[in-house]
């Protein structure tokens, strides 16, 4: 049974997730605030939270902060607004996904059966091998492993999604990849696409990879594909 943090200072919100979420076997724990849910999770263990932002004490941003300095649990983004600058600066937080309300319970319960299926799924670092990509005359380097991305030697920080969603592109070097396939095998929407979640994602990775950005080519009205210039 997995263990799930609802974080919304709204009581009729918090109650109705509650519902369709205890529906599908999971067990919920409530928050009123970012606050709240820091405190709360600073003395649980839980699977996956679905944090609004829009809140007193402590906004969603902020929270999903703060949980992110010891923890890389799987957090969905609730807002009110659709404005790509929240996406973006969730998605930098490392947030891993984001619904925009009104929003349909039982959409928001297969993104988070989603999420889970895919995490759930992870390999264990014990059970992968050392794997390391080199580009450009080594300066573009990742390691696949030990989830590292060095360019001209310089380390640089990614959100969990954006090494994701680049260590994908990379084992797929060269490949045409539609947006519907990076959906699937990136976030695990086998039932869905949001176009803009994707793009928005490749928009933060190409600013991560700098000089380098020019690898990610956008391939009009299909997709994208990682190509070493």
């Amino acid at each position: 049974m997995y263990n799930i943090l609802i974080v919304d200072d709204e009581e009729m919100i918090r109650k109705l997730i509650r519902k369709y979420a205890e529906f599908e076997g999971f067990s919920v724990t409530e928050a009123v605030d970012g606050m709240d849910a820091v405190n709360k999770f600073s003395k649980g263990e839980f699977d996956l939270i679905i944090m609004d932002i829009m809140m007193p004490e402590l906004d969603g941003f902020s929270a999903s902060r703060k949980i992110r300095e010891t923890s890389s649990v799987p957090i969905i983004m609730l807002s009110a607004r659709g404005e790509e600058y929240d996406k973006i600066n969730g998605f930098e937080i490392g947030i891993d996904d984001y619904v925009v309300k009104p929003f349909s319970p039982k959409e928001l319960m297969l993104r988070v059966e989603a999420i889970m299926k895919r995490s759930k799924h992870a390999p264990k670092k014990e059970e992968s091998k050392n794997e390391i990509i080199s580009l450009a005359n080594g300066g573009l380097v990742a390691d696949l492993t030990a989830r590292i991305v060095y360019i001209d030697g310089q380390r640089i920080d990614m959100s969990p999604k954006e090494y994701e969603l680049f260590f994908y592109m990379l084992k797929n070097k060269n490949i045409a990849l539609s947006r519907d396939k990076l959906l699937s095998d990136v976030w695990g929407y086998d039932f869905f696409g949001d176009d803009r979640t994707l793009d928005t994602h490749i928009k933060i990775l190409r600013k991560s990879l700098g000089k380098y950005s020019d690898f990610i080519v956008t391939i009009r009205g299909m997709g994208y594909r990682f190509e070493e210039k």
